[in-house]
């Protein structure tokens, strides 16, 4: 089963498309990365979900729970820290916040709440008001994670973070997926970050979905060619690089591509080109290929 699903998922603003016809396919159990630039639809694919947004065309569902049709169903589901850093009700304290939110969530795990707050050196006692913006992310991951909600979404969750409370965070996530069944879907710029945690990636462009897969298959078909060119090389048709590094006689080269190996491998031969090696990519780099091969296109 999966824990989230969209079919051709289209949301527009002023007549500018922020996600056009998306398949998401998140399998419950799974910390999936959605990777795109600014503008990209992640923050509004995530509203939609929490029924926050209505799309224009297509579906959304959350452990099968239609958004539009069962939107406070699925909404209970969810965690969800907010890409912005109000915590709002700014004359509550923290305490008084916290005690807020949970009147609204029956798994709300007090002890659980304590222990992140002390986790994340959470001054209860001050207003939320007074709060920098890294203390308000930090008081936002609390709220979000203490009822041990079933899905986290979490939009840029390390954003304002120092790096020691980045790093806190990180194992904070890690533990609680250790001890909660969890499914986590994150929208990051800081993909080597999270690379620890990751078990699917996808990646959106202009609205766009452009690749979707498993860490696995990411490792697989996302590969840095060394290659040694003839005189009469030329680049087969069709076969897009999305990184490409030439040397000054022209005679070797680097290209990223993304695509099965073996197939990738052949073109480049029979193109002209002897292929030295096919070097796996790290996590963050094959990320980027796939933003980057869909540019190029």
């Amino acid at each position: 089963m999966n824990a989230v699903e969209t079919t051709n998922l289209s949301k527009s603003y002023d007549n500018e498309p922020a996600l056009d016809r998306v398949n998401l396919r998140v399998p419950e159990g799974s910390v999936y990365v959605l990777v795109g630039a600014n503008g990209a639809g992640k923050s509004t694919t995530f509203k939609i979900l929490l029924n926050l947004e209505r799309p224009d065309s297509g579906s959304a569902s959350v452990f099968g729970l239609d958004t539009r049709s069962k939107g406070p169903e699925a909404r209970a589901q969810i965690g969800y820290v907010p890409e912005h850093y109000d915590a709002g009700y700014k004359w509550m304290t923290c305490a008084r916040l916290l005690r807020h939110v949970a009147a609204y969530y029956p798994s709300w795990d007090v002890k659980y709440a304590d222990h992140l707050a002390r986790s994340f050196d959470i001054r209860l006692h001050r207003k939320t008001r007074s709060l920098s913006k890294g203390e308000t992310r930090r008081l936002q991951l609390v709220m979000a994670m203490a009822h041990r909600p079933p899905l986290l979404l979490m939009d840029e969750p390390t954003e304002g973070l120092d790096p020691v409370a980045r790093r806190q965070l990180l194992t904070l996530v890690s533990e609680h997926l250790a001890d909660s069944p969890t499914t986590i879907v994150i929208s990051t710029h800081h993909v080597s970050e999270v690379e620890g945690l990751a078990d699917n990636i996808g990646a959106l462009s202009a609205g766009r979905l452009v690749a979707q897969m498993s860490r696995d298959e990411l490792q697989k078909t996302v590969r840095r060619y060394q290659l040694e060119l003839t005189e009469n090389w030329k680049a087969p048709a069709g076969l897009v690089a999305t990184q490409t590094r030439t040397s000054s006689d022209g005679r070797d080269a680097q290209w990223t591509i993304v695509g099965d190996e073996r197939d990738i491998t052949e073109r480049l031969t029979h193109g002209g080109a002897r292929v030295r090696e096919a070097q796996p990519l790290t996590f963050e780099e094959a990320a980027l290929a796939l933003l980057s091969g869909e540019a190029a296109r």
